[in-house]
């Protein structure tokens, strides 16, 4: 016969010093992170930090100055918050997505644009001209 223990981690209080969060659990255990695991936390102010709530019944704490939500799962699991990357650094966020491509002039010239002439594509089929 096995018996199953089911361990819910469940935190009761919550200490955000300048360099760990410290989470104290209805158990008895005590769960340290780093602060710079959050980095809502890490640029956020003393009264900032010390303004939190807990979620459902400790299943998580919500710091609602800094919109930022730690659960005690992720902490025991070794989970970090990731900061979010910009629309401004992605190659897309800075080109309209209807904007036409135009083809480069060595590629024109390739498929006889400029000559006149229509030769065989990589994939061997010729292309012609629409006729008008």
């Amino acid at each position: 016969m096995s018996t199953a223990v089911s361990v819910e981690s469940r935190v009761s209080r919550v200490e955000v010093t300048g360099e760990v969060i410290t989470a104290y659990l209805v158990d008895g255990r005590i769960i340290s992170v780093p602060l710079a695991w959050s980095w809502r936390l890490s640029e956020a102010n003393s009264a900032q930090r010390a303004n939190w709530t807990l979620i459902g019944d400790g299943q998580g704490v919500h710091w609602p100055d800094v919109d930022e939500d730690l659960s005690a799962e992720g902490m025991l699991h070794g989970i970090p918050a990731h900061r979010p990357r910009t629309r401004a650094a992605s190659p897309r966020a800075t080109t309209p997505a209807n904007k036409a491509v135009q083809p480069t002039s060595r590629a024109r010239s390739v498929h006889g644009a400029r000559s006149g002439r229509w030769p065989a594509t990589r994939t061997g089929i010729r292309c012609r001209p629409a006729s008008r």
